[in-house]
């Protein structure tokens, strides 16, 4: 799989993962939903998005020609 989560989107993946796992941790009996920020926090960490294959979009740019 190659990447296809840009700088921005990674940002971004990594904060609201990180928050959301924030609160799951604060309050482990209350916020159990706050563990799907898991997902973005793993696909900003390895710039990999599934769902973006699915869907056919990257966000990385075009590469340079050399």
């Amino acid at each position: 799989m190659k990447e296809n989560v840009g700088t921005a989107d990674m940002v971004i993946r990594i904060v609201v993962g990180i928050i959301l796992l924030g609160f799951a941790v604060a309050d482990p009996a209350g916020n159990w939903w706050g563990w799907i920020g898991l997902i973005p926090l793993i696909t900003g960490i390895f710039r990999r998005c599934p769902s973006y294959y699915l869907m056919g979009t990257n966000t990385c740019g075009t590469p340079k020609q050399t």
